[in-house]
């Protein structure tokens, strides 16, 4: 695999549904290997994403660990940026703020009204940016409303700006014109198609054009379902529960992707909603083609799923962050580098 290894050059892992420990070995399995990056979910009631940045900045050394993503609802903006900036001062400059306008109906379901997500997220970004530039922020706006915030320099450290990139994760392509316009980098998400990603650029390079900015100036790392074995059809077959939950449960992330309406709402009519009932996300996986599979993950052997990663990237993955649904991960890693 060495070959095709050198033309991905920039790989890195997303971590989610493990322990926390976990979470930490298989970053240090990753940086062993050369990973660029390694990435946590905050997606779900589960686990936060602070807490494993933090562990997993303590005990690596090199590899860049980011949160994909948190939500801008939920934390006050000059927490986020309090919190980034001690992540920062943790890792020596190893950290990645990923933001992101999350999901219902679990926001529905704590109480969040998402109104105005674009104006939210816009909002988050320009303060926190200047937060981390060590600004004094006076900023009244619809969800954050400043007066005269700055972060306190802290003695002992030579704290002052801090140069943390913020990414904005996004599926929708308001959202990612928004990302061209205002952020470091737009975190693609997963389970869609190679040909998404064209369309994903084209709103992402009207946002840069916006502001005046070029559009290969924007990073663009992408998280990638992934599903390795020496038996294709086994790892198409150990994705499939995964595929089938998304599709069930963030159905808008399907459809980005093409995937039909109507194989989408027989999902959820099986699933039994959200949470789903016992049993229901195995009898809608019944139903869910390998082909539609195939067709948003990178699945079969290691050669199939390296092909996949590649597509990926020449639709504009700058890099591919792989989540193992096959949980295969340190075979992953190693057939990969």
């Amino acid at each position: 695999m060495a070959k095709g290894r050198a033309s991905i050059p920039r790989l890195g892992l997303y971590l989610q549904d493990m322990h926390v420990r976990e979470m930490v070995r298989y970053s240090q399995v990753a940086e062993a290997h050369g990973f660029d990056s390694v990435w946590i979910a905050e997606s779900r009631l589960a686990r936060d994403a602070v807490v494993p940045v933090t562990a997993i900045a303590t005990d690596t050394s090199r590899i860049k660990v980011g949160a994909g993503v948190i939500n801008t609802w939920t934390r006050n903006a000059a927490l986020i940026a309090q919190t980034w900036a001690t992540l920062d001062e943790l890792s020596a400059g190893r950290v990645i703020l990923g933001l992101g306008a999350w999901w219902d109906p679990l926001a529905k379901k704590v109480g969040i009204d998402r109104t105005k997500p674009l104006l939210c997220m816009k909002e988050y970004v320009q303060v926190i940016r200047r937060l981390f530039k060590a600004e004094e922020v006076t900023f009244q706006g619809e969800f954050v409303k400043m007066d005269g915030v700055k972060l306190d320099t802290l003695h002992g450290t030579g704290a002052g700006p801090r140069d943390v990139p913020i990414y904005v994760g996004g599926t929708g392509f308001q959202m990612l014109e928004l990302a061209g316009e205002i952020a470091d980098g737009v975190l693609l998400n997963y389970l869609v198609s190679p040909k998404y990603n064209e369309k994903a650029w084209e709103s992402i390079r009207r946002g840069a054009e916006k502001a005046n900015r070029d559009p290969k100036e924007i990073d663009s790392p992408q998280l990638i379902a992934c599903s390795m074995d020496e038996d294709a059809d086994k790892a198409v077959e150990l994705a499939k529960s995964h595929v089938t939950m998304t599709i069930g449960q963030q159905p808008h992330i399907a459809k980005a992707s093409g995937v039909s309406e109507d194989l989408i709402r027989e999902v959820q009519e099986r699933m039994g909603g959200w949470p789903a009932k016992p049993g229901g996300i195995e009898k809608a996986a019944e139903i869910v083609p390998d082909e539609v599979v195939k067709l948003i993950t990178a699945s079969g052997t290691p050669a199939d799923c390296e092909r996949k990663i590649k597509e990926y990237m020449a639709a504009g993955c700058s890099s591919p962050l792989l989540l193992l649904l096959s949980h295969n991960i340190e075979y992953a890693v190693e057939s990969l580098a």
